[in-house]
């Protein structure tokens, strides 16, 4: 069969909006204002090897990592028709804990194994562990909740109602969590509905060749990419604020080399992984990889595991961006990745000067609060990522108050926040002149206060309060984050990750990180 570039557009397309299809079901769906309003989830379609071939325009540190909690499924069990595994180990191709997949086949008559998969993953706002909203300052994968090695949620299209009460019992908030796991698992469904429609309209023959074909496609253009960068070696280094436990500086630093049309990118000089809960497994470095070459790309591609074919990956096990088990890694996933972009982009930036942006914020500001709520007297887990300024480019100002790299979430909504919660919020704003000044200023972060109207716990992760995001090129870089309490009346600066009781009447204010400048 030869490829023909109008059918190679329409299956792009198809597979892509089979992926956005089950995005919106579980979007519906899900009981959790970080599901259903900040949406906090992603979808993918998988060959039956379990490489990416499709994916929604989703959460990038999900996507990248996604391919290999599927093959860990597939390799553990034999799959029938209607059934659906459930994971979230880090150490088998997870990101964190609260990060739950949710795996389905698709089979065609007369064929005993899958042909296709389709998966979703979505961030439960607990999934037990020492503190509410399974974010802590942990030294252990063991305090983070619950780990969840690949098992059959779903057997031949039946709720396996025993294994879910497992699960259930293990977390603050078992009724919300019920609610998004059943939102999870009507999005395979529509997503397994719609791959047997295509491959009834196609055939499986031809449906399995575009697929390839698509891969390939990607592929072909990444490589286009990369040879149009000059060939040579390019570093760079940043460091983290402290892993929560330990104030020390903690490097990540990368060197990529780029050779005709491929890229090897080496980690080894990467400090060793911590006590604390930013260490990122090897599936978090992989995503943070492709995210990048791919937002190199001008053209209108998939993004597939095609996109990874020309690139190698060299990390040291042990280290910061490859974690070995147990170690603590719920941080690691929201606040690692987005260093790991920096640095990457940092060493392009000395090989392509007008097309690499300065940093952006360089933190997701994970705020997770939990408590009774007074009203219901039921329990409550609060869990968001707050936006921040974008880095300025050659030729644009940063943007403001968005989510950038790693994260591609929404802002949640003050009325969802104080429908949901027992919160009243003081101040929802941007936070002005907090990007970096330049030829081209980077975006301003943002500012939001949150008064409690329950005794809670507090748990905040965050990134940029003690380094700011880099400038290129003689620009400023943008202001460090904030992260403060205020107790009768009081202000005290917090730490960048902080575990506190409140009372009710306390206010936590959060100041998010401008974005780094561009030129003098």
């Amino acid at each position: 069969m030869n490829v023909n570039p109008i059918m190679l557009e329409v299956f792009k397309n198809k597979l892509s909006s089979v992926s956005e299809e089950m995005g919106v079901s579980l979007n519906r769906t899900a009981f959790s204002p970080n599901i259903k309003e900040r949406r906090d989830f992603s979808c993918a379609i998988f060959d039956n090897a379990g490489d990416m071939i499709a994916q929604a325009a989703h959460i990038p540190v999900h996507l990248g990592s996604m391919p290999l909690s599927v093959k860990e499924a597939i390799k553990d069990y034999d799959f029938e028709k209607g059934d659906m595994v459930v994971l979230n180990d880090p150490f088998k191709g997870g990101t964190h804990l609260p990060d739950i997949t949710i795996v389905a086949p698709v089979f065609v008559d007369g064929i005993e194994k899958p042909v296709f998969f389709v998966a979703n993953r979505a961030h439960h706002s607990d999934v037990g562990g020492m503190s509410s909203g399974s974010m802590p300052l942990s030294t252990s994968i063991f305090q983070e909740g619950i780990i969840i090695p690949p098992l059959k949620l779903v057997r031949k299209g039946k709720l396996d109602k025993q294994l879910m009460s497992f699960f259930l019992n293990n977390v603050r908030t078992p009724y919300e969590r019920e609610g998004d796991f059943l939102a999870q698992i009507m999005a395979n469904i529509t997503g397994v509905k719609r791959m047997e429609e295509l491959i009834e309209k196609y055939s499986l023959e031809t449906v399995e060749f575009y697929s390839k074909s698509l891969m390939d496609y990607s592929e072909n253009i990444i490589r286009k990419t990369i040879y149009d960068i000059p060939d040579g070696e390019y570093s760079f280094e940043d460091f983290m604020d402290d892993d929560g436990i330990e104030t020390k500086d903690i490097k990540i630093g990368v060197k990529i080399t780029i050779k005709n049309d491929e890229a090897i990118l080496d980690f080894s000089e990467t400090d060793s992984q911590v006590l604390g809960s930013v260490n990122a497994v090897y599936a978090i470095t992989l995503s943070a990889v492709l995210y990048v070459f791919r937002s190199l790309v001008r053209e209108d591609i998939p993004t597939n595991m095609g996109c990874l074919r020309p690139i190698e990956l060299i990390t040291k096990k042990g280290s910061l961006v490859d974690a070995k088990f147990p170690a603590a890694v719920v941080g690691g996933n929201v606040e690692t990745s987005q260093r790991i972009v920096d640095v990457i982009l940092g060493a392009l930036s000395k090989a392509m000067k007008d097309r690499i942006p300065a940093a952006s914020q360089g933190t997701m500001n994970n705020v997770a609060i939990g408590g009774i709520d007074e009203r219901t007297n039921e329990p409550f887990t609060y869990y968001e990522t707050l936006a921040g300024g974008m880095g300025a480019s050659f030729d644009a100002h940063g943007e403001s108050a968005l989510h950038s790299h790693m994260t591609n979430t929404l802002n949640t909504p003050i009325e969802a926040l104080e429908y949901s919660y027992p919160f009243m919020v003081k101040e929802y704003s941007i936070r002005k002149k907090s990007g970096g000044i330049g030829k081209f200023c980077g975006g301003d972060g943002l500012v939001r206060e949150i008064e409690l109207l329950s005794d809670a716990e507090i748990t905040v992760l965050s990134e940029r309060r003690r380094r700011s995001p880099y400038g290129l090129y003689g620009a400023c870089g943008g202001k460090k984050g904030k992260n403060i309490l205020i107790k009768d009346g009081k202000m005290v600066e917090m730490p960048p990750k902080f575990n506190a009781k409140v009372k009710k009447g306390d206010i936590l204010r959060i100041e998010t990180p401008g974005g780094g400048g561009y030129g003098k």
